[in-house]
């Protein structure tokens, strides 16, 4: 763990898979009983001490949704997660197997254009609007 600069509150590093298959991204529902529940996000979670991205990703995603992770790139996009000690980092994630909620609500595969109709969880609303809305621009 981190330690924040001015509050002294620990940081914990969260990895959000960024996961595509064509021009979908796959986006899970969070339990309502869980931070944020409810809303959509990128599958991930927490990095457990002097674990990489790629064994974070492949330990939260066997977990979530029962596939295996093949590659992890460098992350995207970083963003503080308010009211928490949690900064989620975006990483680009190919996986193998077929995706099945496991832990979340639901699970769907959706196009950037799509992501504004759901309900993102804060982190993954900025995610969706800087990167991939912007790069869909281009």
């Amino acid at each position: 763990m981190d330690k924040a600069d001015a509050t002294n509150e620990p940081v914990i590093r969260v990895i959000a898979a960024v996961i595509r298959r064509g021009d979908e991204y796959l986006v899970c529902q969070r339990p309502i009983y869980k931070r944020h529940g409810g809303l959509w996000e990128f599958p991930g979670g927490k990095c457990e001490e002097g674990e990489s991205d790629f064994e974070a990703a492949r330990r939260e995603l066997r977990e979530e949704l029962g596939v295996d992770v093949v590659r992890v790139g460098d992350p995207l996009f970083s963003a503080h997660d308010e009211g928490s000690p949690y900064v989620i980092v975006f990483v680009p994630t190919e996986i193998t197997g077929e995706p099945t909620a496991q832990e979340h609500s639901a699970i769907r595969w959706t196009a950037a254009g799509n992501l504004e109709s759901l309900l993102l969880a804060p982190s993954d609303g900025l995610f969706a609007e800087l990167c991939i809305r912007a790069g869909n621009r281009r």
